[in-house]
């Protein structure tokens, strides 16, 4: 399924869990929430100050126009 992600976050935050390091997701578009599975690095290329979304086969598209609805953390 194709969403709007407003990237805030470019890295994983990194938890320590009963002594194993875990990771967990921040830029929306990890496929196993709540943790990272590196999809991040699709979003290095970003541009500051626009908005993008993804399909589902991780291709990104920039959004044009109004987004009503949107929210940031």
């Amino acid at each position: 399924m194709a969403r709007l992600v407003k990237r805030t976050h470019s890295e994983p935050y990194k938890l320590a869990v009963g002594g194993e390091e875990k990771y967990l997701c921040r830029c929306g578009l990890s496929k196993n929430q709540p943790f990272c599975d590196g999809s991040h690095k699709l979003a290095r290329t970003e541009e500051s100050g626009k908005l993008y979304w993804y399909d589902d086969a991780g291709q990104r598209h920039e959004a044009t126009g109004a987004v009503p609805g949107i929210r940031t953390f």
